[in-house]
């Protein structure tokens, strides 16, 4: 029996049930679980229910969601306006092999509010909608390499995942080569992606620049999430920006997740006007989805009006109904007001961890913005992905950190992006807080040693 302690009382809480879910799970997933995202410590918290910024466990646990599967639920769960709406839907129909008004009106929205969207095409992930943006890019431009920023995230295109990590030194020539993002991966992918370093001017010139006649886009997240929630600095997007329409090369801004930071998106915040932009997650309202947007000039390679097109673009339920409905209705609730609400609790959530940092003198960070936040392990927010590495001792604090907020309820996510969602209050955000500084009472009453 998994059992859980919880901080100050002498009671247990009890994820039995959690524990022997994943004991008949392991016997048919791989590693137990259908996801490699899924948190273990040890085991994974089986979800019974979720609503609002709450979800219940199996065990009948309730937990203060911080997660909100990967930032995607803004508004929390069992929204009920996309939950009537999506029950009502149901009984006409789930998918069609033709087109439905859902996916104009949707569509029409998305258009109206970013910036680089005139035209859109729909898919059923963010990493589908990364791999079309890249192949548009190639498409339009006609050249082939590709260039991304170490250590960000962009979904599991072969493309899109190499350099994720880094990179290796080629055997022969001793290039420094994309490092694969898995075993068997093909080096001549690793050969054709270019490994920039964010916020590094230097990297720019010295990375991209010798090699820009042979690059098609240059793909970058605004707030590298992966990498750390990592700020851009104003001077980097200018530099960025000046070497891309030098040299030809189109930006491909992966909003995927940082498109909740605004009404408009993230892009525009930070100076940066991509030439194709990627979405996803709060845009399906809870459901599976994706988008690749930009100038109907760009677009226009999807065109298959009369000619076959130039990229071929399907996919069985693209575009389909339930997420196009559930889509409009979760954006739409999302105003220039709503946002600016988010911003205030997340920026009053911000301030009172760093309040904390500093009241107790500890070696942590805050980071983020709009309603993602970040806690770094480091004397210093770090501004590259490489001031983000953390050894032994600070990952095994960051799991001790995560530990005391399941102790007091909350599901606070172990090295990614936490994030606040619509129903939340400010009594919420202060628990959060409340929380973190006890967590660094503990840790300085130890002398900043691992709290187990």
């Amino acid at each position: 029996m998994y059992l859980h302690k919880t901080r100050g009382s002498t009671g247990t809480t009890i994820r039995a049930r959690s524990a022997r879910l994943f004991s008949r799970a392991q016997h048919i997933f791989p590693g137990g679980v259908t996801r490699t995202t899924v948190e273990k410590d040890p085991v994974p918290i089986y979800v019974a229910a979720g609503e609002g910024c709450r979800v219940v466990d199996v065990d009948g646990n309730r937990l203060l969601d911080l997660n909100n599967n990967f930032t995607t639920l803004i508004h929390g769960h069992a929204f009920a306006p996309v939950a009537e709406a999506v029950a009502k839907a149901l009984r006409t129909g789930t998918c069609f092999a033709n087109p439905t008004e859902h996916e104009i009106a949707l569509a029409e929205l998305l258009i109206g509010r970013i910036p680089a969207m005139e035209q859109v095409r729909f898919v059923n992930s963010g990493t589908e909608a990364v791999m079309f943006a890249l192949k548009a890019a190639r498409a339009f431009t006609g050249r082939t390499r590709i260039a991304r920023f170490e250590g960000a995230y962009h979904g599991a295109y072969d493309w899109a995942e190499a350099g994720q990590n880094g990179t290796i030194r080629a055997e022969n020539s001793g290039r420094r080569l994309a490092r694969p993002g898995y075993r068997g991966a093909p080096l001549s992918v690793a050969r054709n992606v270019l490994v920039l370093d964010f916020n590094d001017i230097g990297s720019l010139e010295r990375d991209l620049v010798p090699h820009a006649s042979e690059v098609a886009a240059i793909l970058i997240d605004p707030m590298p999430s992966r990498a750390g929630l990592l700020r851009p600095m104003p001077d980097f997007i200018d530099a960025l920006t000046n070497i891309a329409h030098e040299h030809g090369i189109l930006l491909v801004a992966d909003e995927v997740l940082n498109l909740r930071q605004g009404y408009h998106g993230a892009s525009p915040l930070y100076g940066l006007a991509p030439d194709i932009i990627t979405a996803g997650k709060i845009i399906g309202g809870g459901f599976p989805i994706g988008a690749v947007g930009g100038s109907a000039e760009i677009m226009a390679v999807f065109d298959d009006d009369g000619a076959p097109p130039r990229v071929p673009q399907g996919g069985t339920f693209s575009a389909n109904p339930v997420s196009m409905i559930a889509g409009k209705i979760a954006m739409e609730m999302m105003t220039p007001e709503m946002f600016a609400e988010l911003d205030r609790l997340g920026e009053r959530l911000r301030n009172r961890l760093t309040r904390a940092v500093q009241k107790r003198d500890a070696p942590f960070s805050i980071c983020g913005a709009a309603s993602l936040f970040r806690i770094h392990p480091k004397w210093t927010t770090p501004q590259r992905y490489c001031s983000t590495r953390m050894d032994a001792k600070e990952t095994e604090c960051m799991r001790a950190m995560s530990r005391s907020f399941l102790k007091e309820g909350i599901l606070l996510p172990f090295g990614a992006a936490a994030c606040l969602s619509t129903p939340m209050t400010e009594a919420d955000v202060d628990e959060i807080a409340d929380v973190f500084d006890a967590f660094l009472e503990g840790y300085s009453r130890q002398g900043g040693e691992d709290i187990k």
